[in-house]
């Protein structure tokens, strides 16, 4: 694979995204990181997953150069149900996924984050869904997932300002499960995925298809209604203004429409 590593060792699978400088998700990416559990969940070997970044980022968000090739909105909300749909099948996977977040999980990298069972983080590390700084909205389940961690009246105020919360915040706020140092944060995941590991896979599937089944109707309506509204926002001038403003490094001049 082009963009993820992936190593098993001692029951654990390590799935570590490698496409340099900020590790955005690309299609590309997506699809790999697909396969990845594809491969995971045929290997019995494997009983925990760790999902972490290379370099500076865990994923600091999609690849908004790859929406300049998306044809219109209807495209547009195909392709934030392509990335729901890997994200549902991570949240609901049979072998526990632990992320390990460092410098920035903003985005579809919160996203992609909030569908793992268990988080950790730097202290410093930045978590945010910025979509409405560009004129969109998120488009993978963020605002359907951020609620049921941060409630509803934290999550409002994220996505309404853009503005990100550090790793301590979000360990207050229930959104990741502990905080590290940046030299611990590896070796600390890998400690607690060894943990896991050493119990029963039959009761572990069994408790996390359990903990699923939480999930209700509304969750499922919701997403859906997300990824329709995402196209929506795509197709806006706005929108395009701020896709277009990003690609060129400046702030976006909304219009409003």
């Amino acid at each position: 694979m082009d963009y993820i590593k992936l190593d098993v060792s001692e029951h654990i699978a390590t799935i570590t995204l490698a496409r340099p400088p900020a590790n955005a998700l690309s299609r590309g990416v997506l699809s790999e990181l697909d396969e990845a559990f594809t491969q995971i969940e045929q290997n019995n070997d494997v009983h925990v997953v760790l999902l972490c970044g290379e370099g500076r980022f865990f994923a600091a968000g999609a690849d908004i150069k790859e929406f300049t090739e998306v044809e219109d909105g209807a495209a547009f909300t195909k392709l934030a149900l392509q990335g729901q749909v890997l994200f549902d099948r991570i949240e609901a996977f049979k072998k526990p996924v632990i992320a390990a977040i460092h410098g920035a999980a903003l985005g579809g990298g919160l996203e992609l984050a909030m569908a793992c069972h268990i988080r950790l983080a730097t202290e410093d590390a930045k978590l945010g869904l910025p979509e409405l700084q560009l004129g969109l909205i998120p488009g993978f389940a963020g605002s359907q997932r951020l609620p049921q961690y941060v409630g509803r009246a934290k999550a409002t105020e994220m996505l309404l300002t853009s503005d990100p919360i550090t790793g301590s915040e979000a360990k207050t706020l229930g959104l990741v499960n502990s905080t590290h140092s940046e030299q611990a944060l590896i070796e600390d995941a890998m400690a607690l995925a060894k943990k896991i590991a050493k119990k029963s896979t039959v009761t572990t599937r069994l408790t996390l298809e359990l903990l699923q089944f939480g999930i209700d109707d509304q969750y499922k309506a919701g997403a859906k209604r997300e990824a329709e509204l995402f196209g929506l926002a795509f197709d806006s001038e706005d929108g395009k203004e701020g896709i277009q403003a990003f690609i060129e490094k400046r702030a976006p001049k909304f219009q409003n429409k």
